[in-house]
C-alpha cells in the first residue's frame, strides 16, 4: 500500500473533487468517521457543514484540511468492507481516528485507491500537528496494516521491480485523447509533489516528458506581471495545444505562489542525490570518453536519469537538464559543476566547442556545393561575367556570414572577379610576335 498525505487550506475544493467525482460515476462515498448519521442519510450540505463547523472553531489554522489517498496494487482487489476497515485502522494510527473524515472509493485507474476527508482541527479547536505526520505517523501505519491485512509491501515491490522510465502510470497524455483537467492534474499530482526542483525551468523538464507544461506568459503581458500561471498540453512538436487551464483552478492550486514556496524548500539538497547523478555521468564517458550525446543520453535512461538538451534557434546546444526518476531530483548541469554543464559535457564527449560544431555542419553544406564550384572553375573563361556574379550570388547569400571560413571559395572568388583579365588576354602566339617585330625594329 501506498499513503500520500496532502495539507491544504480549502475544505470546500477537497470535499467538492471528491463529491464531483461520485456524480459523474468515477467514485463512491463508501463511508464517514464521526458524522452524526449513516452516510446514505446525509446530504453534501449536511457533509460539508460538520468539517465548515470544525474549522471555524480556530480560524486562525490556514493549512486545516487533510487529503490522504490510500492505493493498493494492481494485483489486489478487496472488498468494500476491507477497504472500509483499511481506512478506519489508518486513521487511527495517524491521530485522526476521533477526527470527522469522509472515504472515497475512486474507480478511475486500473488499481483500487482510496480517498479520505478530513480536518485536523479538535473539537476543542486545538490543531494537530501536521509537520512531517508522513514519516512519524503515516510510514509507521502503513508497515502495520500491510502486516495486519496481508496487503502487497510497498518497498518490497520498489526493490523487485525494473525501473521505468514512465513513473508516471498512465504516461505521457495526448490533447484530445483524455479530458484536458483531468489529464493535467493526474501529471501535477506525481510531479509536482514528488520531485525537487529550484525553478519553474526545472520544473518544466519534468512536465514536458509528459506533454506538458508550465506557463507564466511574455514578460510584458498581464499575467506575467500579475504573477500568474497556467498549464499547457503539448503536442508532438512540444507546442502548446488547446485551451491553458489556469493554475488556480486545480483544487490542489500549483500556482506560482505555491511553487515558489517548493523552489526555497528545494534550494537543500543531499549531496548524496548529486553524487548519483553526476557518478553516472563519469562511468558513462569513463568506459567510451568520445561517446556522443545521443548514446551517452541512452546510458544515463539505464540509470534511471532522463537527459534534456536545450538548444537555440540555429540547433546549437546551450543547456542540459538532468532528470534523476529515482531520486526524484532534477539539476541543470551547471549546479552539479563546472565539469556537467553543456559546454564541458560537449568537450568530455569528443566534440568541438558549439562555433566550431556549427562550422563543421557549413562546411559539410558547402561541400556538397563542390561540383558546382570545379564547373565554375572550369568554365571561368567561357562564362560571361555577369553569369557567374549570379551563380556566386547564391552561394554567398546562403552562407554569407561563413563563406568566408573555405579558402577554396575565396580563391574563386578572386579569380572569377578580375574581369579587366579577360579583356587584355593575348595568345602566347600573338606576345610572341609582338616581340619579333620589337627586335626588328631596334636591330635597324
Amino acid at each position: 500500500m501506498v499513503a500520500i498525505i496532502k495539507s491544504t487550506h480549502s475544505i470546500r475544493g477537497v470535499f467538492y473533487y471528491n463529491e464531483n467525482k461520485v456524480k459523474k460515476g468515477a467514485a463512491e462515498c463508501i463511508t464517514a468517521g464521526n458524522f452524526p448519521t449513516d452516510i446514505d442519510k446525509m446530504t453534501d450540505t449536511m457533509k460539508l457543514n460538520r468539517f465548515i463547523k470544525r474549522v471555524e472553531l480556530n480560524e486562525n489554522v490556514k493549512c486545516n484540511t487533510l487529503h490522504i489517498s490510500l492505493n493498493f496494487d494492481p494485483s489486489e482487489n478487496h472488498s468494500k468492507e476491507k477497504l472500509i476497515a483499511i481506512a478506519e485502522r489508518y486513521m487511527e494510527k495517524i491521530g485522526f481516528g476521533e477526527q470527522p473524515y469522509l472515504v472515497y472509493q475512486h474507480s478511475d485507474t486500473k488499481h483500487q485507491h482510496l480517498h479520505v476527508v478530513s480536518i485536523n482541527i479538535e473539537k476543542d479547536g486545538k490543531r494537530i500537528d501536521l509537520h512531517n505526520i508522513g514519516m512519524r505517523k503515516s510510514e509507521p501505519a502503513r508497515k502495520e496494516i500491510e502486516e495486519h491485512f496481508g496487503l502487497v509491501k510497498a518497498e518490497g515491490r520498489k526493490k523487485n521491480e525494473e525501473f521505468s522510465l514512465e513513473p508516471i502510470s498512465m504516461g505521457s497524455i495526448q490533447y484530445g485523447k483524455i479530458e484536458s483537467k483531468k489529464a493535467i492534474f493526474n501529471v501535477l499530482n506525481t510531479v509536482v509533489n514528488h520531485y525537487k526542483y529550484e525553478s519553474l525551468a526545472e520544473l518544466n523538464a519534468v512536465l514536458k516528458l509528459y506533454n506538458v507544461m508550465a506557463d507564466r506568459g511574455s514578460e510584458n503581458s498581464k499575467m506575467f506581471l500579475a504573477g500568474g500561471l497556467v498549464y499547457h498540453i503539448l503536442n508532438a512538436k512540444g507546442k502548446p495545444i488547446g485551451v491553458p487551464i489556469k493554475a488556480s483552478s486545480f483544487y490542489t492550486r500549483p500556482t506560482l505562489k505555491f511553487l515558489e514556496e517548493k523552489f526555497k524548500n528545494n534550494e537543500v539538497r543531499n549531496m548524496s542525490d548529486k553524487s548519483r547523478v553526476k557518478s553516472a555521468i563519469d562511468m558513462a564517458l569513463l568506459r567510451e570518453p568520445t561517446l556522443p550525446l545521443t548514446e551517452l543520453s541512452k546510458r544515463l535512461e539505464k540509470e534511471g536519469i532522463s537527459t534534456l538538451f536545450r538548444k537555440n534557434s540555429e540547433g546549437l546546444l546551450y543547456g542540459i537538464t538532468y532528470v534523476d526518476h529515482v531520486t526524484k531530483n532534477v539539476f541543470n548541469g551547471s549546479s552539479l559543476g563546472k565539469q556537467y554543464s553543456a559546454k564541458a559535457i560537449q568537450e568530455r564527449c569528443g566534440l568541438k566547442v558549439a562555433g566550431e560544431e556549427k562550422r563543421n555542419q557549413i562546411y559539410e553544406r558547402l561541400r556538397s556545393k563542390k561540383t558546382l564550384i570545379n564547373v565554375l572553375e572550369q568554365q571561368k573563361n567561357i562564362l560571361t561575367i555577369p553569369d557567374m556574379v549570379k551563380v556566386l550570388d547564391v552561394l554567398i547569400l546562403e552562407e554569407k556570414q561563413y563563406f568566408a571560413m573555405v579558402p577554396q571559395l575565396d580563391k574563386i572568388i578572386d579569380n572569377l572577379m578580375q574581369s579587366e583579365q579577360i579583356n587584355n588576354y593575348l595568345s602566347y602566339q600573338l606576345k610572341n610576335k609582338k616581340k619579333m617585330q620589337r627586335r626588328k625594329r631596334l636591330s635597324r
